[in-house]
């Protein structure tokens, strides 16, 4: 068998320019190095390390039950079988970066794409664009809290309908993915925990986000994180807690037509920005923010 191809973007003048691909493959494991496990080794030993004190107990449960390890990187097949019994999901290899359509229609059958490629040993602290590592270790683990995977896959039919009303309702729920399931934090009796896969993937970024006083950390509002626009260079300015998971669920529940209708008529949030209605549980220094280039 060949081994699929690694796509990933095109360093220009301009900066990265996205590439994407398509289909599924194979997870090749023949194909992975020595070095390759050794990243992941190294990756996983890093967060596993430091999470207990910054991730949410619903994560961490979800790696022991994949036994999850610094082992060499895990096969998609051996975690299927634990992922399916357990809510119905299926991972599926990908080379790289999905379309949005694409991307909608497998979370919207319950199947999550993981890239099949790992970073390489100098891009172990920032990578412009999904790999394994943070597809694997960042996603799947809450696949298996049931209330987070039924959310998942409620998202990805509410991304087939954005995707047919047009770019503006697409990029409302694009932000809804980006504070949530990418950079999401929960209120825990322990205090705010992390549960985004972005965050969770990255050593700098899981610290900055509960202990930096820089950022801005609000109440979550499903209308007002649609509204907020992102940065993609540099940690979040602002993060947004939920109480629970099944928070998180029920908001996907109305339909999102007339939301989006509300928000065409409005103006975006800056990401750094809090407004007078927000809970707010820190306001942030705004120390080290970078201006402009909100998306």
């Amino acid at each position: 068998m060949d081994t699929p191809r690694r796509v990933e973007h095109q360093q220009t003048d301009r900066g990265y320019v996205p590439v994407y691909a398509t289909g599924t493959v194979e997870q090749p494991w023949a194909s992975y190095s020595k070095t390759d496990h050794e990243v992941w080794d190294t990756l996983y030993r890093r967060q596993r390390e430091l999470l207990p004190a910054y991730a949410c107990q619903e994560f961490l449960d979800g790696v022991e039950r994949f036994g999850l390890g610094d082992g060499g990187i895990p096969r998609f097949d051996d975690l299927n079988k634990v992922l399916g019994k357990a809510t119905g999901w299926q991972l599926v290899a990908v080379e790289g970066l999905l379309p949005d359509e694409v991307f909608f229609d497998h979370l919207a059958n319950r199947r999550f794409p993981v890239s099949w490629w790992i970073r390489k040993p100098d891009q172990l602290d920032y990578l412009s664009e999904p790999d394994l590592f943070h597809d694997l270790f960042g996603h799947v683990p809450l696949l298996l809290n049931p209330v987070f995977a039924d959310y998942m896959q409620a998202y990805g039919k509410g991304g087939m309908k954005a995707h047919a009303i047009g770019p503006e309702a697409l990029m409302n729920l694009t932000r809804l993915y980006w504070y949530t399931v990418e950079f999401g934090l929960i209120r825990t009796d322990k205090g705010l925990r992390i549960y985004g896969a972005g965050i969770v993937s990255s050593k700098g970024e899981s610290i900055y986000s509960i202990d930096s006083p820089a950022p801005n950390r609000i109440g979550f509002d499903l209308e007002r994180v649609m509204n907020t626009k992102y940065r993609i260079d540099t940690y979040q300015q602002t993060y947004f807690v939920i109480d629970n998971f099944e928070q998180l669920f029920e908001a996907t529940g109305p339909d999102f037509t007339p939301i989006y209708a509300r928000l065409a008529q409005g103006t975006p949030v800056a990401a750094a920005q809090i407004l007078p209605t927000d809970k707010v549980y820190h306001r942030g220094t705004r120390e080290g923010f970078a201006s402009g280039g909100d998306n």
